[in-house]
C-alpha cells in the first residue's frame, strides 16, 4: 500500500536531528530542574543575543496553547480581554483556554488574517468613549500571530502602527510566534528577529513548530516580565521540571543561525509548491509567502489528491469548492515537492 506524504502541518515530524544528537550528547549530564540547568541558561542568552537585546527576560515554556493562555492570563487585570481578530488562533483553536482563565477573547475585523491599526483603534476608541464601559469587559491587550492563521505576515510599518495604537490607549501588544520563523523567512518579509524588541511588549519564539519536539521560547523585551511570571509559569501548568528538555532544544536551534536556516528552506520549498499549483491551473485562496500556502480544490481535485497526500481541510467556500492548507516544515525535502507535483 501506498504511504501517503503528509503536508497537513509544520509538526508532523518529531525533531531536527542536530537536536536529536544533542539529546543524546548530554543525555547523563546531571542537571537542576525547571530550567535552571547550564543549557537552559545558555539557549537564554543565544535568544537574547538573537532578539539583541541583553535586557530581555527569556522563558522556555512547554508548548503553544499553555504560552498564549499563561501569558494573557499574567498579562491582563481581572476584568480585562485581549483583542484579536476573528480568524485569529486564540479566538478559533485554542478550545476556550484563554477564557479557561478567566478572560475573554474579544474579536474584531481582520483583512487576510491580519490586524489593521485603524480598525483596533476604532474599536478602542468606541469603548472608551461608550458611557457604561465599566460594566463591560475591558480590551486590556492586543493579540496579533506572526505569520497568521493564513500565512500572512505584516511589514515592519504595519507593526509599527499597531504597536502606536496600543501604547496610544495603554494596552500591550502581544505576538504570537508558534511559527515565528516561518513568517521572520517569508518572501518579501522585511521583519527580522531584532526588530520585535521595539515592536511589542512580548513575544515568543516557537519551537513546536520550527524543528523542537516542544518548547516554546518567550521574550519580554526590555527587562518587562510581569512580577514573579516564572511562579506563574508554574501555576498554569507550563513549566518542565526538567528543564533542559527544552533547554537542549533552544540551545541548538539558536547555535549557528540553525532555526532561521531550517525555517527558510520550509519558506522556500512552500513558495515552489505554490508555483506547481499556479503552474497547473490552481487558485489560491489568498497569497501566502509563508510554509502555509492555501489552495483551493474542487471535489474530484479534493479526491483524486487526497488518495495520495495529506492536507489540512480549511474551509468551503460558497461556490462548492473547498479551501485546503498544504504545509512544508523544516522537514520537507524536494524529493516530497516531486511526488506532490506528479499528484496534483
Amino acid at each position: 500500500m501506498e504511504t501517503k506524504r503528509s503536508f497537513v502541518c509544520d509538526y508532523s515530524e518529531g525533531a531536527h536531528p542536530k537536536i536529536l544528537e544533542r539529546f543524546l550528547e548530554t543525555n547523563m549530564v546531571q542537571c537542576p530542574g525547571y530550567g535552571f540547568d547550564t543549557f537552559s541558561i545558555s539557549a537564554k542568552n543565544k535568544i537574547k543575543e538573537a532578539v539583541n537585546d541583553q535586557e530581555a527576560d527569556v522563558f522556555l515554556l512547554c508548548g503553544g496553547t499553555q504560552t498564549n493562555s499563561t501569558i494573557i492570563a499574567t498579562m491582563l487585570k481581572p476584568y480585562e480581554g485581549v483583542v484579536a481578530v476573528t480568524t485569529g488562533h486564540i479566538a478559533v483553536h485554542e478550545a476556550g483556554a484563554v477564557e479557561y482563565t478567566s478572560h475573554k477573547v474579544l474579536t474584531i475585523p481582520g483583512k487576510e488574517g491580519k490586524m489593521e491599526a485603524e480598525v483596533l483603534n476604532t474599536y478602542l476608541k468606541a469603548f472608551f468613549e461608550d458611557g457604561n464601559h465599566d460594566h463591560m469587559v475591558f480590551p486590556g491587550m492586543a493579540y496579533i500571530s506572526f505569520p497568521t492563521e493564513y500565512g500572512t505576515v505584516y511589514s515592519k510599518k504595519e507593526l509599527e502602527d499597531i504597536h502606536s495604537v496600543c501604547r496610544k490607549w495603554g494596552i500591550p501588544l502581544f505576538i504570537d510566534g508558534a511559527r515565528l520563523g516561518y513568517g521572520l523567512c517569508a518572501h518579501g518579509g522585511d521583519v527580522s528577529l531584532g526588530d520585535l524588541k521595539d515592536l511589542c511588549e512580548v513575544f515568543y519564539i516557537g519551537g513546536t513548530k520550527v524543528g523542537a519536539l516542544c518548547g516554546e521560547a518567550v521574550v519580554f523585551p526590555h527587562h518587562g516580565a510581569p512580577e514573579h511570571f516564572f511562579t506563574m509559569v508554574k501555576q498554569h501548568g507550563a513549566l518542565i521540571a526538567k528543564g533542559r528538555l527544552t533547554g537542549v532544544q533552544f540551545d541548538t536551534l539558536f547555535t549557528d543561525g540553525l532555526y532561521l536556516k531550517i525555517a527558510k528552506n520550509a519558506v522556500n520549498l512552500a513558495i515552489k509548491m505554490k508555483g506547481m499549483f499556479l503552474a497547473k491551473g490552481y487558485s489560491l485562496h489568498m497569497d501566502s509567502p509563508t510554509n502555509q500556502q492555501f489552495i483551493i480544490l474542487d471535489d474530484e481535485q479534493m479526491d483524486r489528491i487526497s488518495k495520495h497526500a495529506l492536507f489540512e481541510i480549511w474551509e468551503p467556500l460558497p461556490d462548492g469548492r473547498t479551501v485546503v492548507r498544504f504545509a512544508t516544515s523544516w522537514a520537507t525535502t524536494q524529493e516530497d515537492l516531486d511526488f506532490l507535483d506528479k499528484i496534483i
